[in-house]
């Protein structure tokens, strides 16, 4: 079994068995979590999962909440919470610097503080949990590679969907990564980068890249919308079998794509959001309690790809069950 197939089932084993929430009322909370996503997608979904499970499984109670994407609704939130006296905050923050602030606030009236996914500047964080966001572009680039080289004669021309305005840290390390696995074949050239990370925003621009580039042969996506954007993009223009993608994240949409018979999508590297969230919340408790915590851990992706029938299905089935 190669490497990327024992990390796919790596993933699977540990989403298999979790409860829905955790239930107040079976054992008295030990310790209180506020666990923080700033939107509603599948990624943190999962990391929501995975912070019930840990919380369940330690006896604390978990309160979750969703800022929308919103500065203000965040800084509202964190103020909230530490009103409240909650024992630890597990958050991806919204900015470096103004979530910053509300959560040094927070840090001063001696709450514990994890960031997963995003973190902040200063170090007043206890732990941070994350993908290896270099890793993820990597890996992607990797298989974009021995897809050039196999049917293209190793020469393209590539776009890119970024999502530079949400996330800067991390889309730089993920184009990065991806860029510098391309750069390999002196025939591939990048003609178009744009910032569009949601799917409707992704699927205009995206066309819009199609419609300026004639000649163009890959789509790379940067996040989940990014590449489920580009997919539809390219069925709209009807480039089908002239044009495929690539991407990053994944989902049930994504899975499908896959091993849709249109053959755009070639290979995604899926983040494991529901050993984030569990690790993010695991880490609080651990702190609470006085133990050793590495101060930042980093996730390997997993590669899903085409060629790789039985481990999509696999990876699709399992994200069905878990979202029942």
């Amino acid at each position: 079994m190669n490497s990327s197939r024992l990390m796919l089932f790596t993933l699977l084993a540990a989403c298999a068995v979790f409860p829905s929430c955790s239930r107040r009322g079976d054992a008295p909370a030990h310790r209180t979590i506020a666990g923080l996503v700033y939107q509603e997608d599948q990624f943190f979904r999962f990391v929501l999962l995975g912070m019930h499970d840990a919380a369940a499984k330690r006896g604390a109670e978990l309160l979750e909440a969703d800022s929308d994407g919103k500065p203000d609704r965040e800084i509202q939130l964190i103020n909230t919470y530490a009103a409240r006296g909650v024992d630890a905050i597990v958050i991806s923050p919204l900015s470096a610097r103004a979530s910053g602030a509300a959560l040094a606030r927070a840090r001063e009236k001696g709450i514990t503080i994890v960031t997963y996914n995003t973190t902040v500047e200063g170090n007043f964080t206890a732990a941070f949990v994350e993908s290896d966001q270099k890793d993820l572009g990597r890996q992607t680039g990797r298989a974009a590679c021995e897809y050039i080289e196999r049917h293209l004669g190793g020469k393209a021309r590539v776009a890119l969907l970024e999502f530079q305005s949400q996330a800067p840290e991390q889309n730089l390390a993920r184009v990065s990564g991806f860029k510098e696995e391309i750069a390999r074949l002196p025939g591939v050239v990048v003609v178009a980068e744009q910032d569009a990370w949601l799917t409707e925003q992704a699927v205009r621009r995206a066309g819009d890249i199609l419609t300026a580039h004639p000649d163009l042969d890959i789509l790379w996506g940067a996040n989940e919308g990014a590449t489920v954007g580009s997919v539809m993009a390219v069925r709209n223009a009807g480039r089908a079998g002239r044009v495929c993608v690539f991407g990053t994240d994944s989902g049930e949409q994504i899975a499908e794509f896959l091993l849709d018979r249109d053959g755009i999508l070639q290979a995604v590297t899926a983040q494991q959001p529901f050993e984030i969230g569990s690790r993010a919340v695991g880490s609080a408790l651990d702190l609470l309690e006085g133990k050793a915590v590495p101060p930042r851990q980093s996730l390997a992706g997993v590669l899903l790809a085409r060629a790789d029938t039985a481990g999509v299905r696999a990876f699709g089935r399992r994200l069905h069950d878990l979202s029942r």
